[in-house]
């Protein structure tokens, strides 16, 4: 990237942080972190108590950017990329997702009728409500950004972008995502409560807060995501630090107090989201303090760990080690 480049880029991803921040109030490293999954080319799953922000996240995050589907008309009056929001059911079922074909009595055949994930931005709102049989529809699109349907594949738009969001609290009529179904969410996050000055804030705009087609600016194109998306591919990453995701990531699976490790694909996502970082935080090289910030919400949804201690602790020891490794070493950046 050249100045000229870097310099566009970070103004856009300033843009966007702060626009988003005026809906989501208090919670900017929540808010990177979203925007790192969505610029890795990657989904995310948002776990916490009802009425935190995470349905507000995803709207405000489709309605901060312009445009919609390459091959389509757009979807929104607003002028904002293709936004759905899907609330999971126990009774929900794949063609509800993925579409179904409908008889089409002026051409006398069957046509496929394409569902909510034809779409740029996904709310997949209470994911662990819907069967195994469900959230397994969504494995195919999440992977490998493209729908199977009978003998026919559908690619998905290259902004694909997933918000998923569970509820910790409530587990009686739901089904725990698989190991399989996580290892898909580049990140996993929680926004938590705000600070008191935060909330009273919230309460005296909350009639403007809540009206986010009408208070949120377009910040971003369709066109922009993309390019940022290609940028975070050309951050630079030193190779000892390089080798230090190969240390975390050994590490996980050799940890007595681990039982499951990080698998090789893990380690590939925390190297996409560690470049995908360093370029919200206005840098086009990582630095070993993007390990600490990252490894807990990339990594730790991805381990199973043997008891609640280790559940704390075991994954802040691993990058620990490494991060003071560096440390020594005084790694030039660039």
């Amino acid at each position: 990237m050249n100045n000229e480049q870097t310099t566009a880029s970070r103004e856009k991803l300033s843009l966007l942080t702060d626009n988003i921040g005026t809906i989501i109030r208090g919670k900017q490293q929540e808010i990177r972190y979203v925007i790192t999954a969505l610029l890795a080319r990657g989904h995310i799953l948002l776990e916490d108590n009802p009425g935190a922000g995470k349905t507000q996240m995803a709207k405000t995050l489709a309605q901060s950017i312009s445009g919609a589907l390459a091959d389509e008309a757009p979807l929104s009056q607003s002028g904002s990329v293709a936004f759905r929001r899907i609330q999971f059911t126990p009774d929900l079922l794949p063609m509800d997702l993925i579409g179904s074909h409908i008889f089409d009595d002026v051409k006398k055949d069957f046509i496929f009728k394409k569902g909510p994930l034809f779409t740029n931005v996904l709310l997949a709102d209470e994911i662990n409500r819907a069967s195994p049989k469900v959230q397994s529809a969504l494995l195919e699109c999440m992977a490998e950004n493209q729908i199977s349907v009978a003998d026919r594949t559908y690619h998905l738009d290259k902004f694909f972008f997933t918000i998923a969001t569970q509820n910790p609290i409530e587990m009686e009529g739901t089904y725990p995502l698989p190991a399989a179904q996580l290892d898909r969410f580049f990140m996993k996050i929680s926004f938590g409560y705000v600070p008191e000055d935060v909330e009273f804030d919230i309460f005296q705009n909350y009639l403007a807060i809540g009206n986010v087609r009408e208070n949120v600016k377009q910040v971003l194109s369709y066109n922009d995501v993309v390019s940022l998306q290609q940028e975070a591919e050309e951050v630079y990453i030193h190779p000892e630090l390089l080798r230090s995701v190969v240390n975390i990531t050994q590490s996980t699976r050799r940890h007595p107090d681990i039982s499951l490790g990080c698998s090789t694909r893990g380690g590939i996502i925390f190297i996409k989201c560690l470049k995908a970082w360093s370029l919200i935080m206005q840098r086009n090289y990582v630095i070993e303090d993007d390990l600490r910030a990252l490894a807990h919400p990339v990594l730790h949804h991805r381990l199973l760990f043997r008891n609640r201690d280790a559940q704390r602790v075991a994954l802040s020891q691993i990058v620990d080690r490494e991060v003071e490794r560096l440390a020594k070493m005084r790694i030039s950046g660039q």
